[in-house]
């Protein structure tokens, strides 16, 4: 649940789509042009470049409540009726004090009812973090948790150690650089019945650990479950009693709450969710690691807990944090990869214009939301909308609003600089390939996405660089052009992008919209996707061929009047070898479709489908082996016969054609029998 590619449930598992998402919609606030002074002419420009030059500077519009208001009135009511977004919130704060809170739209579609921000509640999704993470630090400050000491000592199951046999601290659970694998299975539902404790569901399956720890920023649902379940041990009260007691009663949210379901009195104002406005409302989504994600807050109370971080951890007599430890939260940065934004604790860096800015973004599957403060300011703001709007408007309408709001009221330069062409085009060609997210299942039939979802990076004739699924307003993709060594900025934007280079090989990079919490990492080896997912594809296409041509083969046939030219072993093999090809595409027909239905509606990401997983297993498992054993029988059959040079070839294609299928279905756990994921 966080902003630009950072879902509850997973980078997106859609991660890839997330990205997609980052190109705004809608265009950026731009000064007025100086006029030109009449007596200036095309024959004699330079009264013109002399009255340009003594021309005061455009001034930006200054943070008011008149000027915002009138701002967003022209900006959120047009982008909510184009995108087919229900309704949404706005809360601007400045200097302790709420500058404007203000709803748009329909918190129920039907029933015309109006968003209000003093009692309308939204579900902020993953920067429900922010909270775990608050109280996380309170516990340091008093001296119950230390950041730096191996979280088992707290916890009454073990985490296994890493890759590098090191522990996990509570730092790497804050910097989401704990190594775990991504897993999403009971993570969210709309059933009563399936919701479970976070202890319960923490100790139902531990995801594997793929990085060692602090090296690798991997978003993680299950590292913030960790860190509340913590908090639960060490202050001896339930996570849900905690929050009530020492965060949400002294700011005086009286209508937040992370309890499941949430309480009958606060559910009266809970806005409905919808994956577009003019579809039917959503269930109420249950979330299992309720600690990364199960928070429902009016925009008054979210204004609230903003001030108080914005003023270091107090909000008039009460405090939260001290001072010092607040201090610490919002600047103790994590560097990995210099020149992009990183993690501090619990928040992530999103600097923009030469502001220091901390944020968290969040995304259920019908609630999609924004906080950002503005430290050097004293300004922050939370948005919150409660649909997806027509094909993933609500993406491109938060990042517009971001990246509008920074530049309308705290504007400033982007990275300048350059690169010799010779440095440009070489280090374009270094960065040049096939990656995957950090944020990913690995040990699980879950990380064949790895596969089917890549990232590619490409060089364009002038030097500049391209990620093909990230596009422009004009569909086209955007482009980046080097700016420092190994560092990347957008031609037509201020975004950056940076790599980690070994050996003269960009072996990682990242751009700054999700540098905090996830990398994209080249991906290499047997199962690297750059030489696999086309190997696999033409290895589809070749079985393809094969079955499709089977019956019309057959139909031909009859059609003339001709037999089978093959008898005896040969035409046994003819057609085994084909009742091979179909299983082995079945076999992964049904692994995508299944996982396809799954991520199209969550509330199937849960032991309900279990059944089903194994079936796949098992049945997947028979088929790719079998079709990969017949294809070796029927070349041998072949291989005996005389004057058949185009079945002989064939026959080796087969046979190369499962073999990758089958290897796809062991390197990426299509084979076997666990149905944790």
């Amino acid at each position: 649940m966080a902003s630009s590619g950072q879902t509850l449930w997973g980078p997106r598992m859609r991660v890839i789509l997330a990205l997609a998402t980052f190109v705004s919609a809608f265009a950026l606030s731009v000064p007025a042009r100086a006029q030109v002074p009449p007596a200036a002419t095309a024959a004699d420009p330079a009264p013109a470049a002399e009255a340009a030059a003594q021309a005061p500077a455009p001034r930006s519009p200054q943070l008011t409540r008149e000027d915002l208001e009138a701002w967003l009135d022209g900006f959120i009511p047009f982008a909510l009726g184009r995108g087919d977004i229900a309704g949404g919130i706005v809360v601007v704060v400045k200097d302790g004090q709420v500058l404007l809170q203000k709803g748009f739209g329909y918190a129920d579609v039907e029933k015309k009812l109006l968003v209000d921000p003093e009692r309308t509640l939204f579900r902020p999704g993953s920067i429900s973090k922010l909270f775990t993470w608050t109280a996380v630090m309170q516990q340091v400050e008093r001296g119950k948790i230390d950041l730096d000491a191996d979280i088992n000592q707290y916890l009454d199951f073990a985490i296994p150690p890493g890759p590098a046999g090191e522990p996990i601290t509570m730092r790497n659970l804050m910097t989401h650089t704990a190594g775990f694998e991504e897993q999403v299975k009971e993570l969210i539902s709309e059933d009563p019945s399936r919701l479970q404790t976070i202890e319960a569901t923490l100790k139902q399956w531990v995801p594997e650990r793929i990085f060692a720890a602090g090296t690798m920023p991997a978003y993680s649902n299950y590292g913030t479950a960790l860190a509340g379940y913590i908090v639960e041990r060490v202050a001896g009260k339930s996570f849900d009693d905690y929050l009530d007691q020492n965060i949400f009663g002294p700011l005086g949210m009286t209508k937040s709450s992370f309890r499941q379901p949430l309480p009958e009195a606060l559910m009266a104002g809970m806005a409905q969710g919808y994956e577009k406005a003019s579809g039917k409302p959503q269930g109420y989504e249950l979330i299992n690691l309720s600690p990364a994600g199960s928070l429902a807050a009016t925009g008054a109370d979210m204004a609230r807990f903003m001030i108080a971080h914005l003023q270091n951890g107090a909000l008039g007599d009460a405090r939260i944090l001290s001072e010092e430890t607040a201090k610490k939260m919002h600047g103790t940065p994590l560097t990995i990869i210099p020149n992009v934004n990183r993690m501090v604790l619990g928040f992530y860096e999103t600097d923009t214009n030469g502001r220091r800015i901390i944020s968290h973004g969040g995304d259920t599957q019908y609630f999609h939301s924004d906080l950002h403060l503005v430290l050097d300011a004293g300004v922050g703001y939370f948005i919150s909308f409660n649909s997806g709007g027509k094909d993933g408007a609500v993406g491109p309408l938060r990042e517009a609003f971001y990246r509008s709001f920074a530049d309308r009221y705290f504007p400033g330069p982007a990275q300048e600089g350059a690169v010799d062409e010779a440095t440009a085009k070489e280090h374009a060609a270094a960065i040049a390939g096939s990656y995957i997210s950090s944020r990913r299942a690995e040990s699980n039939f879950l990380s064949i996405l790895n596969l089917l979802q890549p990232l590619k990076v490409v060089v364009n004739e002038d030097g500049t660089i391209s990620l093909p699924l990230l596009t422009d307003l004009n569909g086209e993709p955007t482009k980046w052009r080097e700016v420092a060594p190994w560092v990347w900025r957008e031609v037509n934007g201020k975004g950056r992008l940076a790599a980690e280079v070994q050996d003269g090989r960009v072996v990682r990079f990242a751009p700054e919209w999700i540098s905090p919490f996830m990398y994209m990492e080249r991906s290499t080896g047997a199962k690297g996707v750059g030489w696999l997912m086309p190997a696999a594809a033409v290895a589809l296409g070749a079985l393809a061929l094969t079955v499709i041509c089977w019956p019309a083969a057959a139909l031909v046939r009859r059609r003339y009047r001709r037999p089978l030219p093959y008898a005896g072993r040969e035409a046994k093999a003819y057609r085994w070898v084909r009742i091979g090809a179909l299983a082995s595409l079945a076999a992964i027909a049904g692994w995508i479709g299944t996982i396809q239905a799954m991520f199209s509606d969550l509330k199937l990401l849960t032991a309900g489908m279990d059944w089903l997983v194994l079936i796949l297993h098992v049945l997947g498992t028979v088929a790719v082996f079998a079709g990969f054993a017949l294809a070796l029988w029927h070349l041998a059959v072949v291989w005996q016969a005389p004057k058949r040079p185009l079945g002989k070839t064939w026959a080796v294609v087969l046979v190369l054609a499962t073999a990758v299928i089958a290897w796809v279905a062991v390197a990426y756990h299509l084979v076997g029998l666990s149905t944790n994921y």
